[in-house]
């Protein structure tokens, strides 16, 4: 009985997805580290960062928008959220001066997200901070660890449709 054994659910702090999460939140809190340190990141958005007021949902953004700019639907599909919710940060993300709505010269009823200059800039040191970042951690692991990580979370992804 699981009621009997205390240890019988260690499995939930120790399981792949578990593990994965938790490397993800805390790769992410190092890049908005970095962040907050690079002095080429518009003043704004690093005191944004440094006070938490940058989510991993706003890191999500930028991972995923590209810097020619994307219709807020082909962003959400990209960063695997909900049409709303991409809306909701866009909204948020366009507050701080990090992006703009634009006319999208292919259909003149939509609007693509871009970037501003100030948010090009917070692009730039996204860049930065995640090749830093990457560098730590194969320093960490060393470079032989971090190469087969990389290639089997490579592999993993590649293969998600399949295994759905």
């Amino acid at each position: 009985m699981l009621q009997n054994n205390p240890h019988a659910d260690a499995w939930r702090q120790t399981h792949l997805g578990q593990l994965l999460g938790h490397a993800l939140r805390q790769f992410d809190q190092r890049v908005r580290a970095l962040m907050v340190q690079d002095t080429a990141v518009p003043l704004a958005l690093s005191n944004l960062a440094e006070r938490d007021k940058v989510s991993a949902a706003h890191l999500h953004i930028t991972r995923h928008l590209s810097p020619q700019g994307d219709r807020l639907t082909d962003l959400a599909d990209r960063a695997g959220m909900s049409k709303q919710a991409m809306a909701d940060l866009i909204d948020q993300c366009e507050a701080w001066g990090l992006v703009e709505r634009r006319p999208d010269p292919l259909d003149r009823r939509a609007k693509r997200v871009c970037y501003t200059a100030s948010g090009l800039q917070w692009y730039q040191g996204f860049a930065r901070a995640t090749a830093q970042a990457e560098a730590e951690f194969t320093a960490a692991v060393g470079e032989e660890v971090a190469t087969v990580v990389r290639i089997a979370l490579e592999m993993y992804g590649a293969d998600a449709g399949r295994l759905a």
